[in-house]
C-alpha cells in the first residue's frame, strides 16, 4: 500500500509529454523579514516572454483553480458551479490534456473561447457531441461574459495538481481585471507564468537570464525570476528565504523509510524465529549431513522455504489490499488502484525475492552450520555474539516503536491544538457563499431580508475567505517610510457589518459605520501591520494607498488568516462593496440545518436559477491541516503495525531463551522453585531489553518532534509526559508478550524437561 501511494505522489505532474522542457517561472520577492517565494507572476510576463526570449517554444499564462474559486456557468435555464481557469492560447501546446473535439492551435485563440471537459459537457447538456460553437454564461467575480465553446478535452487525471472543469482564454482575463479595477501592467502580480524551453535550449542558462527580467521592465521593482521544473513542483513546493526546503516529499521519504522498517523488522522477526525453533530441526540437518548433503545444498533448502513463505505472504498481501485498498484510498485522498501491469508486478517480485532472501539468509547460514556429530547427540551450541544480536535487533525493534508510539501522540496533540486554537475572529457557524445574480445587484435588499430569518445572527459580505493569502499588495506608503523596506499587505475588501459578523476585536478606533460618510476613503490596519510600519498612536493619521490619501480609522487585534505554519502577517481592511464578492452569515449555534433551510428557500425566491452553494468557514480552516491530519492516522496505523510486528520479534527471542533453558526451569523446579519465579527469571531479562530500547528511543524522539513542530509558527509544547506514556506503553505490551511464554514455559512439567530421549 505505500508502495503505491508513493509511487502516485511521484508521478503526479509526470504525464505531460513536454515534462522535461516544461518550467514553472516564480518570483524572489526582497522584502523587510527576509526573501519571499510566489508563483504569482505579472500578467504581462507570458506573452513578453514569448516575443523577446528566443529559446521560449512556449510561454503561457494562467490563473489557477484554485484562485478564483467556482464560476456559474448558465446554459438556457441551467446554472452549474464548475471549476475553471484562464490561459493562454498555446496552453494545450504546453499542457497533455488531450482534446477529443478541437485543435491545440485553435481551442483557445478567440478571446470568448472556452474549453470544456466531456463531463461537463454532459452535465450541461447531457451529451458530449455536437456542442461545439454553443454559448454559454460564464459568471465569475460578480462579472458575467458570453463565452462560446470551442474544444471539449478528456478531462484532468487524477495524478495531476490542477483540476479543473474548463479553460477560458487568457485575453479574457485581461478583460476582467479592467473591469475590476486591476489595471495589467508590470506592478500587479497574479497569474503563474510556464515556459516550454526548445530542445537545444539550457535550463541553467535560462535561470540566468530571467534573474533581472522584471526589473527591466520595471525599475522600481524587488522582484527576481526563476524556473523550475514544474513536475517538481508537487513534491519540492516550499520556499525559506528563497531557498527550496523540501514540501511533500518529506512525507513521500518518511513514509518509504517506515515501509522499509516495517519490512526489516518483519525480516528479523523470521530470522528470531526461524533460530529460536532451530533446536526442533538440528538432528534434521544432522541426519543430512550425515548421509552426504553438503552445507551448500541445506542452505538452498532454506532459502527456498523463506522464499517461498515471502511469495505465500505476497498472494495474502494482494488480496488484503484488494480488500483495504478503498479505506486506505479514504484516508490518503487518493484514487490507487492495484492494476498488475509490467512495471508494478516487477518490482513487488523483486521486493519479495529480496525479502525471502534477506530474512532465510541468516537462518540458513546458522542452520547449515551445524556439526552433525554434535546435533545428533542434541547439542545446541550459542555463541555470546549470536546473543547480542538477537537482543542488538529487538533493542532496534522497540526503538522504532516507541519513537511512532511519540510521534503518533505529538501529531494528535498539534492537530487538536490547531483546531481549538483561538484564531483572533470566530469561524464557527459561518457560512459563505458567491454573491451573483440578483444577489450581486441589489445586495442590500439581500442583507434585509436574510437577516429577518430567524437564526441568522448577522449578514455582511467579504473579498476573501480569510484563510490564506489571497491579495497582497506593497502598494503603501506613509510618513517614515524606510524606502529600501518592501513590506506585502494582505489587501481585504469587505462591506459594513463584516468585522461584526466575523468577530474580530479592535485594539483600537472604530470599525467601519454607515454613521460616517468618509468611510470610503478610510482603512482599517492589524497589529502586525501597524508593528511593521512603525507607527506610533496610528489611529487619525493619513496613509498613502496606491496613489491616494486614506484615514487610519481603527487597529484590528491580530488574528490568523493563514494556517498555524506561518507567523501573522500585515493585513489592512478597505470598505469596497464591489470587490466584496464572497456573502457571509452568521447563524445562531444549534439551529444550523433549520436556519439554512430557511436560507436556501429564501434564496430560490430571490435569486431564481441559482443554488444556494454553500460551504462552512470552519471547514475551510480545517482543509488547511488535510496533510497533517492524514499523516496522523497513517501514522497511527504505522504505530500500530510496528508494535505488532515488534511483539512478535520479541515473542520470537522469549521462545528461543525459553527452548535454551528448558533443563534449567526442569531443574529449578525439582529444587522447588515457583512458577512466579521463573516467570521473573525470563521476564527481567527482556524487560531490561525493552527500557535499553526505551532509553535509546526517547532522546532521538524528542528530536524528530521537534523537526516536525517548527514547520508550525505556533505549535504545542513537548511534555514530559508524552514520552513517558509511550516508554510504559511499550514495556507493558513487551511484558505482556514476554510473560505469556513464561508461564507457557513455567508450567511445563518438569519431567518433560529433563528427559534425553
Amino acid at each position: 500500500m505505500i508502495y503505491l501511494w508513493v509511487r502516485d505522489e511521484l508521478n503526479i505532474d509526470k504525464f505531460h509529454e513536454k515534462d522535461r522542457e516544461l518550467f514553472q517561472v516564480m518570483e524572489n520577492a526582497e522584502q523587510a523579514d527576509g526573501i519571499t517565494s510566489r508563483t504569482n507572476t505579472p500578467d504581462l510576463l507570458a506573452e513578453t516572454m514569448m516575443k523577446e526570449m528566443p529559446e521560449v517554444e512556449y510561454a503561457i499564462a494562467v490563473t489557477p483553480a484554485t484562485l478564483l474559486g467556482k464560476f456559474t456557468l448558465t446554459q438556457g435555464e441551467t446554472n452549474i458551479k464548475a471549476t475553471g481557469q484562464y490561459a493562454s492560447k498555446d496552453y494545450f501546446n504546453a499542457f497533455s490534456y488531450p482534446l477529443v473535439q478541437g485543435g491545440k492551435n485553435q481551442v483557445l485563440a478567440n478571446k470568448h473561447s472556452i474549453v470544456i471537459s466531456k463531463n461537463l459537457a454532459v452535465k450541461l447538456f447531457n451529451t458530449n457531441s455536437n456542442v461545439i460553437g454553443k454559448t454559454l454564461d460564464c459568471q465569475i467575480l460578480g462579472v458575467k461574459e458570453p463565452v462560446i465553446i470551442s474544444g471539449i478535452f478528456n478531462g484532468t487525471p487524477s495524478n495531476s495538481s490542477e483540476q479543473f472543469d474548463f479553460v477560458l482564454s487568457f485575453e479574457l482575463w485581461k478583460d476582467l481585471s479592467q473591469k475590476l479595477g486591476r489595471p495589467i501592467h508590470w506592478d500587479n502580480h497574479g497569474p503563474s507564468t510556464y515556459v516550454v524551453l526548445r530542445p537545444e535550449a539550457s535550463p541553467d542558462l535560462f535561470n540566468k537570464k530571467i534573474v533581472g527580467f522584471i526589473k527591466e521592465k520595471n525599475k522600481d521593482s524587488n522582484v527576481t525570476l526563476f524556473a523550475v521544473p514544474f513536475s517538481s513542483q508537487y513534491l519540492y513546493g516550499k520556499y525559506e528565504n528563497g531557498v527550496q526546503s523540501g514540501g511533500r516529499i518529506k512525507y513521500v521519504q518518511l513514509f518509504s523509510i517506515i515501509a522499509f522498517f516495517i519490512l526489516g523488522i518483519a525480516c528479523i522477526n523470521f530470522m528470531n524465529l526461524s533460530t529460536a525453533k532451530a533446536s526442533r530441526r538440528i538432528k534434521e540437518v544432522g541426519i543430512k549431513k550425515a548421509v552426504g548433503a553438503s552445507r551448500k545444498a541445506l542452505i538452498y533448502q532454506y532459502l527456498g522455504e523463506s522464499i517461498l513463505m515471502a511469495f505465500l505472504s505476497l498472494a495474502l498481501a494482494i488480496i488484503f489490499v484488494e480488500i483495504f485498498l478503498p479505506q486506505f484510498n479514504l484516508i490518503t485522498g487518493k484514487q490507487l488502484t492495484l492494476h498488475l501491469e509490467s512495471n508494478l508486478v516487477s518490482s513487488i517480485i523483486g521486493i519479495t525475492f529480496i525479502t525471502g532472501l534477506l530474512s532465510g539468509s541468516y537462518p540458513a547460514l546458522y542452520l547449515s552450520g551445524f556439526s552433525p556429530a554434535l546435533v545428533l547427540k542434541g547439542k545446541l551450541n550459542t555463541s555470546i555474539g549470536e546473543l547480542f544480536a538477537r537482543r542488538g535487533l529487538v533493542i532496534f525493534q522497540f526503538m522504532l516503536s516507541v519513537m511512532l508510539i511519540v510521534s503518533v501522540l505529538v501529531v494528535y496533540k498539534q492537530i487538536q491544538f490547531v483546531q481549538t486554537q483561538n484564531l483572533g475572529y470566530d469561524k464557527d457557524h459561518i457560512i459563505y457563499f458567491d454573491k451573483e445574480g440578483k444577489v450581486a445587484e441589489n445586495e442590500d435588499a439581500f442583507f434585509a431580508e436574510v437577516k429577518n430569518i430567524p437564526g441568522i445572527a448577522n449578514v455582511s459580505s467579504i473579498g476573501s475567505t480569510l484563510i490564506g493569502r489571497n491579495n497582497s499588495t506593497e502598494g503603501l506608503t506613509w510618513e517614515g517610510k524606510n524606502p529600501n523596506d518592501n513590506i506585502a499587505f494582505e489587501y481585504v475588501p469587505m462591506n459594513y457589518d463584516m468585522i461584526e459578523t466575523l468577530g474580530i476585536t479592535m485594539k483600537a478606533g472604530r470599525s467601519f459605520s454607515r454613521d460616517f460618510s468618509t468611510d470610503d476613503n478610510a482603512i482599517i490596519l492589524n497589529e502586525a501591520a501597524i508593528d511593521a510600519m512603525g507607527l506610533k498612536s496610528p489611529v487619525g493619521k493619513i496613509i498613502n494607498v496606491w496613489g491616494g490619501n486614506v484615514e487610519i480609522i481603527g487597529v484590528a487585534k491580530n488574528f490568523h488568516f493563514e494556517s498555524l505554519h506561518e507567523s501573522v502577517k500585515p493585513l489592512f481592511f478597505r470598505l469596497n462593496s464591489k470587490h466584496a464578492l464572497k456573502v457571509m452569515a452568521k447563524i445562531e449555534a444549534g439551529q444550523e440545518r433549520e436556519t439554512i433551510d430557511r436560507l436556501e428557500k429564501f434564496y430560490a425566491k430571490f435569486n431564481p436559477g441559482y443554488l444556494l452553494d454553500y460551504k462552512f468557514l470552519d471547514q475551510d480552516y480545517q482543509a488547511q491541516y488535510v496533510s497533517e491530519k492524514r499523516v496522523g492516522i497513517l501514522a497511527r496505523y504505522f504505530a500500530g503495525l510496528a508494535i505488532v510486528i515488534s511483539c512478535l520479534g520479541l515473542f520470537g527471542l522469549a521462545t528461543f531463551t525459553a527452548e535454551r533453558k528448558l533443563k534449567e526451569i526442569g531443574i529449578r523446579k525439582i529444587l522447588g522453585s515457583s512458577e512466579f519465579g521463573i516467570v521473573y527469571l525470563l521476564s527481567s531479562e527482556f524487560a531490561r531489553i525493552v527500557f535499553t530500547s526505551i532509553i535509546i528511543a526517547l532522546p532521538l524522539s524528542y528530536f524528530i518532534a521537534r523537526y516536525w513542530l517548527d514547520s508550525f509558527a505556533f505549535r504545542i509544547e513537548l511534555e514530559w509526559w508524552y514520552f513517558i506514556s509511550a516508554g510504559l506503553m511499550a514495556l507493558i505490551i513487551a511484558l505482556l508478550t514476554v510473560g505469556m511464554q513464561a508461564v507457557k514455559a513455567a508450567r511445563v512439567n518438569p519431567v518433560n524437561n529433563l528427559r534425553t530421549e
